[in-house]
């Protein structure tokens, strides 16, 4: 019998014996449980086509003399930092979650990812902020392109695929490591930010934070995922940065750990941020907040400084200003 075989008898198997019956079938219909829930939106999203990114990236034809900023999708982004190719938080696939091996349990995109896996370039950097399903995708960090290093948080490498990777750094905050890739050095720096770790909630001994790029004179503050906090003022010491990727979704009801459109452009502001780069929005459905309501608030925050606003849609492309 094939692999494949064998595992659609064993998850028909299971999902006989969790809803077989009369009162499984009401349970997973009517319970508030986040088990009950998770089937039903799982259930909703079957045979749903993801419609393709409104934009498309070419990194092949981008110049190793800029610095140049993809959004791919949800906090996915890609950075050519003259000539140095890096990439934050991949989540490349049509799912984010759990790890079957043959596929992926968890919650289905929105909209497709602007590039899929065989589409990026080599990478010689990539930057997981936490472990959460939605940051740490094992699928996507399995797939990446070349042999790049990894800088993680603290407690999370265990999760990586390390046969992709020619080295591995955990940085706790406010420690940094000088990364050398075949394509020059780049600074990286962990940062203090306001949320948690992790990942299946007893593992709560895994870190998070966010990130400092720093390379040739020019820098990027890469927020992760942060509820507003103060500390972000103390992190003009190390700019100004020529762009900050900042979370603006996923708010409502999550306040306490992630921050509001204009708490982010507030963020990015008190650490000296001149373009904002708004991410964790328009690919998953992962909160309460109407689908655009977090670029639409983006927006507002920044009417009167709209040239500030480097990315509104998915897959859009940027070179960063000298």
């Amino acid at each position: 019998m094939s692999s494949s075989r064998r595992f659609l008898n064993r998850r028909t198997f299971l999902a006989a014996g969790t809803l077989g019956t009369v009162g499984g079938v009401a349970w997973a219909s009517t319970s508030s449980s986040w088990y009950a829930r998770f089937l039903r939106e799982r259930a909703a999203e079957f045979g749903r086509e993801l419609p393709p990114a409104p934009h498309t990236p070419a990194p092949l034809s981008w110049s190793d003399s800029e610095v140049t900023l993809a959004w791919l999708g949800h906090a996915t982004v890609l950075i050519n930092f003259y000539g140095v190719r890096i990439i934050t938080d991949p989540t490349l696939f049509p799912r984010i979650g759990v790890d079957l091996g043959l596929g992926t349990l968890g919650p289905l995109r929105l909209v497709a990812c602007a590039l899929t896996a065989d589409e990026l370039p080599e990478l010689d950097l990539v930057l997981v902020s936490h472990a959460h399903f939605d940051h740490l995708d094992t699928p996507s960090l399995g797939s990446v392109r070349g042999r790049p290093a990894a800088v993680m948080a603290p407690e999370t490498s265990d999760l990586l695929p390390r046969r992709h990777y020619s080295s591995v750094h955990e940085l706790r905050w406010d420690e940094s490591a000088r990364i050398a890739t075949p394509r020059g050095e780049v600074l990286v720096r962990a940062i203090e930010v306001k949320h948690w770790g992790a990942r299946i909630r007893r593992d709560t001994h895994r870190g998070w934070a966010g990130f400092i790029v720093e390379r040739e004179g020019r820098r990027l503050l890469i927020g992760g995922d942060t509820a507003d906090t103060p500390v972000f003022r103390n992190y003009r010491r190390y700019g100004p940065f020529d762009a900050a990727v900042m979370p603006v979704g996923a708010y409502d009801p999550w306040i306490r750990n992630h921050c509001t459109p204009e708490q982010a452009v507030a963020m990015a502001t008190a650490a000296n941020a001149r373009l904002f780069v708004p991410v964790h929005h328009q690919s998953f459905d992962l909160s309460r907040e109407p689908f655009m309501e977090p670029i639409e608030r983006t927006q507002e925050a920044l009417a009167q400084e709209a040239d500030r606003l480097a990315i509104r849609e998915l897959g859009q492309t940027i070179v960063v200003p000298g």
